[in-house]
């Protein structure tokens, strides 16, 4: 569709509209980004609503102070509705989920005379299953009730909560429409373990065959969505749809306009959610708990049923199971090279070019099968359950029954399918492989001519981790893809209409390349980097002072512990940036006794609570120091006098034994390229931008930055870092 001049217009006076509404100027950057996104969605082309052009993404980097959540929404709000398609906004974070919602598009409807409805898009797991709770609340005391006690699944709450008071209070309360029904607006925080007594998921619910559908807290939640203009989600809920084929919980791609807000994050989410782990002694204790089910349900069944025989595979087959992990274990066990010392009871072993030795490469697809085995006859169970639902069909299995057993047959189906998931990947292997990419062959940063040029992608990382405790222990092996391109090629960026990727972070060193390889972006792309309305030089400096030691020396803690107090020294609002918590923890200890009450750290509270705390004491006119590792280099908001100061004590390179980022450097290095340039600096960059970013928030903030890792001025790669920061007035010492 060509941008019609309707909705041209539609977008200038909603704009204009927007800025007279809410009394603020118009920002040059944010103008910059509106055309760009509408542009973009206005040159896609379609037949009957299909998309026809070819696969393409707008990315657009623009910083604090841009406004870029009003301008995304002010360009594709009105083209998403001409051109009839669901706009799905997908945030990283909880904070700019409830913004959007709760601020971003009620300012947009009442100060515009755009016309669009919204809604918030959350997974199954947030919502109460009310058939779950009648079941808890049966089984509460009842170890020998007609239901399946659901304690064989799921950890028993502590005395303090879950008790079934509680669960009656939870009952009363979503009966009488005190609460929705949705985790996140409970009064207190509901424990993990207690709420997974009472939620779902897709391969336990019986959807329309459940007695509790009509009054479903999630199935009512899906109806707003079903019809609203604006789906608001969050990257983990848009990678679960697409892992399901698309279309199962959001709009399927095809009719959707994605926009990624915090877009960086998409390629480790996607990474994250295809990954898959195996608890090798967990395994078989799960084996144990689906043993005892099977036991407590065959009572239930007739005898000649097909579900009874289907019983006796799952029977046969979870034994097959269970001796193949134990052979996994003692392999693993013997001759793997585990590295304890005193002070970790954790140790881990990556697998060299994901590579396994010939006789656990065979023990791999010995268990794949075997879990696959496993895995087809719980789907047959489930399938039997199921048919009972059917009033058309005749069943030998009655219907209280079948409504008994499905979510708990279900719920060990989706567990034997996420432990298939690592053994398909342990016993892949093929350790080449080809795949459409927009990378050189001779570069991991460079761009192919054509998105048909094929390149070798790297094979998945795979490593384990040993684990002990006082009076038990535990192998666990993981498997993951090291670039998360062809995953979201194929599920996402081939197949969705539209979609515009934003964030203040998304180059490296300036460039675009890094998230282009990362995450598998088509060639016909747009990508813009959007001028800052912030006057850098005018508002902050970077200073770097000298230093008689590297973070590299043994005295650089010792030397960080006698430099901080002079840097914070006049200072109403510091925030000190660590890259490990150890050395946090031993500057705290160190100075706490010379600084009572100054020193706040991100491990004494709640994040929440540890920046309310901050504010409180600058209020109140008094220093506060907060100390902090990567969580608070990013995402944190401490506008005007609650931060002038960010200290940076070291530069902040990834962790060496990170296996996911060692198989790419191995996989770079068996290419000819260099990794720690390839990978480590970029990497460090966007941190570093990031942390630089807690300073200025707002056109009106003042304040410095001081960095006291001297590499940055020393090694070569130092000029790259502090040049890809912000134009700050730079002192060196």
């Amino acid at each position: 569709m060509a941008l019609t001049d309707a909705t041209k217009q539609e977008i200038q006076q909603g704009y204009r509209d927007l800025l007279s509404g809410k009394d603020i100027r118009a920002r040059y950057g944010q103008r910059l980004m509106i055309a760009e996104i509408a542009r973009y969605m206005g040159a896609i082309t379609d037949n009957d609503g299909q998309r026809t052009s070819p696969p393409s993404a707008c990315v657009v980097e623009a910083g604090t102070g841009t406004g870029k959540t009003l301008a995304y929404l002010i360009a594709a709000v009105p083209v998403a509705k001409a051109l009839g398609k669901t706009l799905v906004i997908s945030t990283a974070t909880v904070a700019l989920q409830d913004q959007i919602v709760l601020k971003d598009l009620p300012d947009l409807k009442k100060h515009t005379n755009l016309q669009f409805s919204w809604t918030l898009a959350k997974g199954r797991g947030r919502y109460l299953c009310l058939s779950r709770l009648e079941s808890r609340l049966q089984d509460e005391g009842h170890g020998d009730s007609d239901t399946m006690p659901l304690f064989l699944l799921d950890d028993q709450p502590s005395d303090e909560v879950g008790s079934k008071a509680f669960f009656e209070q939870m009952l009363a309360s979503y009966g009488s429409r005190e609460w929705d029904g949705d985790r996140d607006h409970w009064p207190e925080q509901i424990p993990d373990d207690v709420w997974r007594q009472v939620t779902t998921d897709h391969r336990q619910c019986t959807n329309r065959h459940c007695s509790y559908f009509d009054s479903c807290a999630f199935f009512d939640a899906r109806k707003g969505l079903d019809e609203a203009d604006v789906v608001v989600a969050n990257h983990d809920l848009v990678l679960a749809d697409l892992a399901l084929g698309g279309g199962a919980i959001l709009p399927e791609p095809e009719n959707a306009l994605y926009v990624f807000d915090e877009g960086h994050h998409l390629p480790d989410k996607a990474l994250n959610h295809f990954a898959a782990s195996v608890g090798l002694n967990s395994a078989k204790q799960w084996l144990k708990q689906l043993s005892q089910a099977l036991s407590t349900m065959q009572p239930y069944l007739p005898a000649g049923a097909q579900a009874t025989k289907t019983l006796g595979k799952i029977s046969t087959a979870s034994r097959d199971l269970d001796l193949v992990l134990g052979r996994v274990y003692e392999q693993m066990e013997q001759n793997t090279a585990w590295d304890f010392n005193d002070e970790r009871k954790t140790a881990q072993w990556r697998f060299a070019h994901g590579e396994l030795p010939e006789l656990l490469a065979n023990l791999a697809k010995e268990t794949r099968i075997a879990s696959a085995t496993l895995c087809r006859h719980l789907g047959s169970l489930v399938d039997d359950l199921q048919g009972a639902f059917d009033e058309r069909k005749e069943s030998d299995i009655d219907r209280d029954t079948a409504e008994a057993w499905y979510p708990v047959i279900g719920a060990f189906h989706s567990r034997a399918e996420d432990q298939l998931r690592l053994w398909v990947a342990w016993s892949d292997t093929a350790d080449r492989r080809t795949m459409s990419a927009n990378a050189d062959e001779d570069s991991v940063d460079g761009e192919a001519a054509a998105r048909g040029k094929t390149r070798t992608s790297p094979a998945p990382a795979r490593w384990a981790v040993k684990q002990r405790w006082d009076h038990a222990e535990d192998i666990t092996l993981f498997s993951s893809p090291v670039l998360a391109d062809n995953l979201l090629y194929t599920r996402l960026w081939s197949r969705a209409y539209g979609a515009v990727l934003t964030s203040a972070t998304l180059t490296a060193l300036g460039r675009f390349d890094r998230l282009k390889i990362r995450a598998g972006l088509p060639e016909d792309s747009r990508f813009l980097n959007v001028p800052s309305s912030f006057r850098y030089a005018d508002m902050a400096t970077v200073e770097i002072p000298a230093m008689s030691s590297m973070p590299t020396d043994d005295k650089f803690t010792e030397e960080l512990t006698q430099r901080l107090p002079d840097l914070w020294a006049g200072e109403k609002a510091t925030l000190v940036l660590f890259t490990a918590r150890r050395q946090m923890q031993l500057v705290r200890d160190a100075l706490e006794p010379d600084y009572p009450g100054l020193i706040i750290t991100q491990d004494d509270k709640a994040k929440g609570e540890v920046l309310r705390e901050h504010c409180a004491r600058v209020d109140a006119g008094k220093p506060s120091v907060l100390f902090g590792v990567a969580s608070f280099a990013e995402g944190i908001d401490l506008p005007g006098k609650y931060l002038h100061h960010v200290v940076i004590t070291r530069l902040p390179f990834s962790v060496p034994d990170d296996p996911i980022e060692a198989s790419l450097a191995e996989w770079v290095t068996q290419r000819g390229g260099n990794p720690f340039m390839e990978i480590t600096v970029p990497e460090a960059s966007i941190k570093l931008v990031q942390a630089v970013g807690r300073l200025l928030r707002t056109e009106q903030d003042t304040g410095r930055v001081t960095i006291l890792d001297r590499r940055i001025i020393t090694r070569r790669y130092g000029q790259l870092l502090l040049d890809a920061l912000p134009p700050f007035r730079r002192i060196i010492d």
